[in-house]
């Protein structure tokens, strides 16, 4: 059953919930049920009215683009149908049914960041080629002309192409990102990011709070612990930058049932979120924020990005980035299926 199905009692506490309400809430009956909207819904108060609207009219309410702002998954656009109904014992009870409209935009939407990561990828490999043979060819010059100099003065500009050629090199290196095969082992996630996190704090000082929210019951992924760990690091250091080291970001990890990543659906994935509390990230950039060379900062390479998104795709994943004034959120979402590319 596509549509999800919740219950709750007049004093708004849940009282069942089927499995596509589960996935949709990205929790486990046994985890919601007894508990009450505001505790599983930030904005509470809308369904809070309904449910009770329904139960004082005895009809049903129907409620079309409804945000639901959910506390550990993304936000979704639903629509909604209260319906009042009587329980075996004679109490009150709402049914509440929620269809998501915005599912295939979200399909389509990571569909193109797919196909954008292939497509840039492809492009900077091609260009990497055409520029790399002519720059070793320009590096070895240089070192045979220094030869030959024995004017001091002289050498210190052989000096300088020689050094501005391997900064190009290690450029193009960067943005095509590890060319060696992914080493695949059973990786706990928290381990990674509690590295993350060290690392950070030591170099951003005692202003930035780095706080964490797991979820224990993620199982280990089968990955590649150093791009995982580079991956996240990328992320994280951006949200301490966008904080200028003064401001809270924190970790926070849940598992996704029967979820979709771009066109493909997957029994089980892991949820990471990097969450700052900055200043936010204008649209025109977030749109093309996955791109290289695109950067916020005027002292950036606009790299990071590019590569956290190259390295999370060779493991079927990928990074999504909703940002407003005052919450950047960067999910890096991974299959447990074990699927992965050289």
């Amino acid at each position: 059953m596509g549509t999800a199905v919740l219950v709750f009692d007049a004093r708004f506490r849940l009282v069942s919930i089927n499995q596509a309400g589960e996935v949709m809430l990205a929790h486990s009956a046994r985890h919601v049920c007894g508990r009450r909207v505001n505790e599983l819904v930030l904005n509470a108060e809308t369904i809070m009215e309904q449910i009770t609207g329904s139960l004082a009219s005895g009809r049903v309410v129907n409620q079309r683009s409804c945000l639901l702002e959910l506390p550990d998954a993304a936000s979704l656009r639903v629509n909604c149908t209260f319906t009042p109904m009587t329980d075996t014992a004679g109490n009150h009870e709402v049914l509440l049914e929620l269809r998501q409209i915005d599912h295939h935009l979200r399909v389509e939407q990571e569909e193109r960041l797919i196909t954008q990561q292939q497509a840039t990828h492809e492009l900077l490999r091609g260009l990497a080629h055409e520029i790399k043979n002519p720059l070793g060819g320009l590096r070895a010059a240089a070192q045979l002309l220094e030869r030959e100099i024995s004017d001091t003065g002289l050498k210190e500009f052989t000096h300088i192409i020689i050094s501005e050629a391997d900064r190009l090199q290690s450029l193009l290196d960067r943005m095509l990102g590890p060319n060696n095969l992914p080493n695949i082992q059973a990786v706990n996630i928290h381990d990674v990011l509690e590295h993350v996190r060290e690392l950070v704090r030591v170099e951003a000082g005692e202003r930035l709070l780095i706080k964490s929210d797991y979820d224990p019951g993620l199982p280990d992924l089968q990955a590649d612990r150093d791009l995982l760990l580079q991956s996240v690091l990328n992320i994280v250091r951006n949200a301490a930058q966008a904080l200028e080291n003064d401001g809270v970001i924190t970790l926070r990890t849940r598992i996704q049932r029967n979820f979709n990543i771009g066109s493909h659906k997957h029994r089980l994935v892991a949820r990471i979120e990097v969450i700052d509390n900055g200043p936010g990230i204008k649209e025109e950039l977030r749109k093309q924020i996955f791109y290289p060379m695109i950067t916020g900062r005027s002292d950036g390479t606009g790299l990071g990005l590019s590569i956290a998104q190259a390295m999370i795709s060779r493991h079927q994943g990928l990074i999504e980035c909703s940002s407003q004034p005052g919450k950047t959120v960067f999910t890096i979402l991974l299959p447990l299926d074990g699927k992965h590319e050289p």
